[in-house]
């Protein structure tokens, strides 16, 4: 009987062992599964460690240099004289964007884009309206300023419905003639002057709408990080030589400031109110159809590119061959740069220079 009782308390014994031993396996497992749950906590420590744009962030540039009183607001589109006789410009340094596209006779006309609405220098000389300018800069949801249009797109200008200021009639107080440069024996087109420094003040005064469009609020191109400086591609790009066919342009790679050093007929373009030579982070060479549509010369151009459009982005010592577009007949659509397997880019923070062109006209070394 003893012995009985001896093997049952042996094997009670050995059940207890196996629960304790079954509750030990249980803690690690939930112990094991816990980890895996704080893991995602881990993910979310990650993502705010992640970089924190200012507030102050030009969206056209991913710099951060605006003022206060520009934040969210409209940027402006202004169309700037140059050919060889208005040189110098002035006002066209602080530009954060420009558009150099040929009109007639082959000679090429800027478009400057500035970002701060409420810091505008004053421009000259300002030059009259093409129609494939402001379908560029209706993509920046930018206020738009010349001296004269090309008459034949009075309907189309009147479509688009612009916030445009034109120096023929005076609009808003702010052109006048440059008379030094009169003095100075310049031709009368290439006197007219814009002064940005009353532009915020007419423009808030009268009532116009300055917040930028809610599909307009982010950067006008994905940038890369606040400190980083990519190479374009893997090929090196030293200097890119663009023919527009009446004139050419150069831009130049400078080690020292990481930017390329733009000349105009193999001479320094230079800004002639600070003397400083026109310098960007970002060159891109977009190449397009343009043949011409009338008489007069003036110029039919595709504006809005394709998937497989060619073109070519330069920044930091190396070049990318690119794709370029904007939405098929979309002038409110943003431009956008895709490298060849479809994939948007991302662009190095600072000033970008963009060249509109003919195929095959550009020569980069």
């Amino acid at each position: 009987m003893k012995k009985k009782w001896y093997i049952l308390l042996i094997m009670l014994l050995a059940v207890c062992a196996l629960s304790a031993c079954s509750g030990k396996k249980s803690a690690d497992a939930v112990m094991k599964k816990d980890k895996k749950i704080e893991m995602p906590k881990a993910e979310e420590e990650k993502e705010e460690e992640r970089e924190e744009i200012p507030a102050n962030q030009n969206l056209l540039t991913g710099v951060p240099d605006l003022t206060e009183a520009a934040i969210g607001k409209r940027p402006v589109a202004v169309m700037v004289n140059n050919v060889p006789d208005a040189m110098p410009q002035y006002g066209v340094e602080k530009a954060d964007i420009i558009f150099e596209i040929p009109v007639e006779g082959d000679h090429t006309r800027f478009m400057a884009l500035y970002a701060d609405y409420t810091t505008l220098p004053e421009i000259c000389a300002i030059r009259s309206c093409r129609y494939y300018f402001p379908a560029l800069s209706e993509g920046f949801d930018a206020f738009y300023i010349n001296w004269g249009i090309d008459d034949t797109i009075a309907d189309y200008l009147e479509a688009l419905n612009l916030d445009r200021y034109d120096g023929i009639s005076g609009q808003g107080g702010f052109f006048g003639r440059d008379q030094e440069r009169r003095n100075a024996g310049y031709a009368l087109e290439h006197t007219g002057y814009f002064d940005g420094t009353k532009f915020a003040s007419v423009v808030q005064s009268q009532g116009k709408r300055t917040d930028l469009e809610a599909d307009k609020t982010g950067t006008a191109f994905p940038f890369n990080g606040l400190k980083e400086q990519r190479k374009a591609g893997e090929m090196d790009c030293k200097r890119v030589d663009i023919n527009f066919g009446a004139q050419s342009a150069s831009l130049v790679y400078d080690e020292g400031t990481r930017t390329y050093k733009k000349e105009m007929n193999g001479r320094p373009q230079i800004d002639g109110k600070t003397g400083n030579q026109l310098s960007f982070t970002n060159v891109f060479v977009l190449e397009t159809s343009i043949s011409v549509r009338d008489e007069i010369g003036h110029k039919q151009l595709d504006w809005d590119g394709a998937a497989d459009s060619v073109g070519y982005y330069i920044s930091n010592g190396g070049v990318q061959k690119i794709h370029w577009s904007k939405e098929p007949n979309n002038e409110n659509s943003r431009l956008r740069f895709y490298d060849q397997q479809g994939k948007e880019i991302s662009i190095n923070r600072g000033k970008s220079y963009i060249a509109l062109n003919y195929p095959n006209q550009a020569v980069i070394k």
